[in-house]
């Protein structure tokens, strides 16, 4: 997990904030509604599955660099972003 850590630096964690808040901004712009929600979802998704891999012992993530890291941030956000939409989505039946 450190050596994730020391791969990611302030760079990557910044990366991934703007990877997640961009993925929030167009879930939220698509569904119209709860716009915060959906931008935290993404962030907080972008930025959780990098960590949840490494203490997995996914060691190709820190191998793979800074665009592998990227890959998998987005993968991330869209996950949360889908498990949010299926929970708090449109209820109008």
């Amino acid at each position: 997990m450190e050596q994730v850590l020391d791969v990611i630096g302030a760079t990557a964690l910044i990366l991934l904030v703007v990877i997640g808040a961009v993925a929030g901004l167009i879930a939220g712009a698509v569904a119209g509604r709860r716009k915060l929600l959906y931008l935290a979802a993404g962030i907080v998704g972008a930025v959780a599955l990098p960590f949840v891999l490494a203490a997995l012992g996914l060691g190709v993530l820190a191998a793979g660099g800074l665009l592998v890291i990227a890959i998998v941030a987005l993968v991330g956000a869209v996950l949360l972003l889908a498990v949010v939409r299926a929970l708090f989505g449109d209820r109008r039946s």
